[in-house]
């Protein structure tokens, strides 16, 4: 009974059922599934295949939206139900993320962050516009092991190379993995300023990220 719930949980991330999400979660729950089971089994199954299928070409991004709004919307019924058992997922790693100063792109950042986060990373999602300090002090304040830096024009790309610097300048940036993004970016930007990764899409942003936290 609780398979076949998981396995309907599943599907309805693969279609980008919200509604069907949120009463699958709540039926599996009711059923007596743990919600660890709901996330690993359930939801994140479903995660990866969309992924997959952006990948592939067969999906494109509306698809790729609509999936994570319905693995979020799914997730706040079950981080309450985490917190009262107890129980954390597996961090990957601690992420901090955000779309820099001066440009309030959403989707790309935001699907990065839903990504991350079905992959196992505790993710600190700072929102659009954010200022250098604001990077520099949740890095120091969450101590995460990776930041993501969003830029979607040419004009505030630079103000990666300004986090960046900051990091470096506040004596942590030996202690951080800068990954960076956004589409006037590209890897020899990503070298042009030390970061230590670009990625051009969230499914690479996941393996990046996983890449960069096995060497660290």
């Amino acid at each position: 009974m609780s398979q076949e719930i998981l396995e309907k949980l599943t599907n309805s991330v693969i279609e980008g059922d919200v509604d069907a999400a949120i009463a699958l979660t709540k039926e599996a729950l009711h059923a007596g599934v743990e919600p660890m089971a709901i996330i690993n089994q359930g939801l994140v199954p479903g995660m990866n295949v969309v992924g997959e299928k952006f990948t592939s070409g067969e999906y494109f991004l509306p698809n790729l939206v609509i999936a994570g709004s319905a693995m979020q919307q799914a997730m706040q019924l079950l981080e309450p139900e985490l917190k009262e058992r107890q129980q954390e997922r597996t961090s990957s790693g601690k992420v901090v993320i955000g779309t820099v100063h001066g440009d309030i792109h959403e989707i790309g950042k935001s699907l990065v962050a839903t990504m991350l986060s079905a992959n196992g990373f505790e993710v600190l999602d700072l929102g659009v516009d954010v200022p250098t300090e604001v990077f520099l002090t949740k890095v120091i304040e969450s101590g995460a092991q990776l930041v993501g830096l969003s830029a979607l024009l040419t004009t505030t790309m630079t103000v990666q190379r300004d986090v960046i610097e900051a990091l470096d300048d506040a004596g942590v940036r030996d202690r951080v993995k800068v990954l960076v993004g956004g589409a006037p970016v590209n890897q020899e930007w990503a070298d042009s300023i030390g970061a230590d990764g670009y990625a051009e899409d969230a499914m690479a942003a996941v393996a990046l990220a996983k890449r960069l936290m096995g060497e660290s």
